[in-house]
């Protein structure tokens, strides 16, 4: 029997929205269940927008309902969600999107509530105008941001926080970074072009290629011969940044997926250590290696601890891109801000200062590490440096700037959605001779 493809967005999205399920399992566990491209491609669009959208229209629902199904019924209260996403978000035609829906609760055996369903539906359509409205008097709901992640916002980025908020819901681009030990620019972009896909050279990022709109791309010509790898450009500055030339000793901690430590290895012959502390996670960083054909030692271990896995020679470049509340990059993971807690970022700052100082002695004298996060809060950025800056007195801050995004107390920080990239904030140290 085929699946019905809004059934089984419902279900997903249920156990993202309601039970803290990554959206990316679900949705690599949902598609091989769909035999039709066009199927999994409106499944893959109703589980990322409805994970967008959901602290929008989850309200919403409630609002229309007497009793509240989210308890009761999950599935069919997101159903009702994505009911919305595709009235309001994927702009389907009316008819469709409600008949289609309350096709789905009879897929999801609830057959009884099929005219409740097509009754929320059909009350949202009449009340619309007025709906909106009070969805859009709160920060929260008109942006469907957490109240907190909203107020951090309008507290860090007085100015920017509408646009910050409005970038988060906003299609980025796919962005590939050239593998250019394998292939250049131009070359792979002609590849592209010839296959029917448009890619233009980013203005100021010499290895990368925007596509307008995603794809699947393991299907793109050169993915399979290692030419090119999927990276935002925000995060493919860390390469420009870490000054590298040939025979550096360079340490990438919290390395996984390995993004950021391949880029280095392809700009330059240098003896890389890939650290990571999840082994799951460091076998993604080896099959990002091999498909890219790139060589690097990979070290299972704790940042935190380098008693563990350092053998006590010294790094000339250390690569820390620390964990964080993700909150720049939401326009391509919109299921951090359901799972995202305002008392995680107080752990966060904790593992992010015990990171940096730990690291912070193995940098040989001359050296540079430069620390990254993809977190748009000051607590996480500048004030951690400041930290770092004022417990070590052989630490220095260089100045830099780039293209895109603006200076931070220190360092540098890039909005979503400045020169449509993603957020991510960097720092560039250097340790005194």
């Amino acid at each position: 029997m085929k699946a019905d493809t809004r059934a089984l967005a419902a279900k997903g999205l249920a156990e993202v929205a309601l039970r803290g399920a990554s959206l990316r399992d679900v949705m690599e566990r949902s598609a091989p269940r769909l035999a039709d491209p066009r199927d999994r491609a409106l499944l893959m669009a109703l589980l990322s927008e409805g994970a967008r959208w959901w602290l929008r229209f989850d309200p919403a629902v409630d609002g229309l309902l007497e009793k509240s199904l989210r308890h009761k019924d999950p599935a069919v209260h997101a159903l009702l969600v994505l009911g919305l996403v595709q009235l309001e978000i994927l702009e389907l035609a009316d008819y469709a999107a409600v008949a289609a829906t309350v096709e789905a609760v009879r897929a999801l055996k609830r057959p009884q509530l099929a005219g409740l369903v097509n009754a929320v539906l059909r009350r949202w359509q009449r009340e619309r105008e007025s709906l909106l409205a009070k969805l859009d008097a709160r920060p929260q709901t008109r942006h469907a941001h957490p109240a907190w992640l909203a107020a951090a916002l309008a507290r860090d980025w007085p100015l920017q926080a509408e646009a910050v908020m409005a970038a988060d819901n906003a299609e980025p681009p796919l962005m590939l970074r050239v593998n250019r030990r394998r292939s250049t620019r131009e070359a792979l972009a002609a590849r592209l072009q010839t296959a029917g896909y448009t890619a233009t050279a980013h203005p100021w990022l010499s290895d990368a290629l925007v596509l307008p709109h995603s794809s699947d791309v393991t299907r793109l010509p050169g993915f399979e011969d290692g030419l090119f790898a999927v990276q935002d450009g925000a995060a493919q500055a860390a390469a420009d940044l870490a000054d590298l030339h040939d025979d550096l000793r360079v340490l990438d901690a919290c390395a996984a997926p390995g993004g950021k430590a391949c880029h280095l290895l392809e700009r330059a012959d240098i003896d890389l250590t890939a650290l990571e502390f999840d082994a799951p996670r460091a076998e993604r960083i080896r099959q990002n290696l091999m498909r890219l054909r790139l060589d690097a030692k990979i070290v299972v271990g704790d940042a935190g601890a380098p008693k563990g896995w350092w053998k006590g020679r010294p790094f000339d470049r250390i690569l820390l891109d620390a964990p964080c509340s993700a909150s720049g990059v939401l326009r391509r993971r919109p299921d951090v801000r359901l799972h995202r807690r305002e008392s995680d970022i107080t752990a966060m700052h904790a593992q992010q200062r015990r990171l940096l100082s730990a690291l912070w002695p193995l940098l040989a004298p001359g050296g540079r590490l430069l620390y990254v996060t993809c977190s748009v809060l000051r607590a996480e950025n500048e004030a951690i440096v400041g930290e770092l800056l004022a417990a070590q007195t052989d630490a220095q801050a260089l100045a830099f700037t780039l293209p895109a995004g603006q200076p931070a107390a220190l360092g540098w920080q890039i909005l979503p959605g400045d020169g449509d990239l993603d957020g991510m904030y960097y720092a560039v140290l250097q340790k005194s001779r």
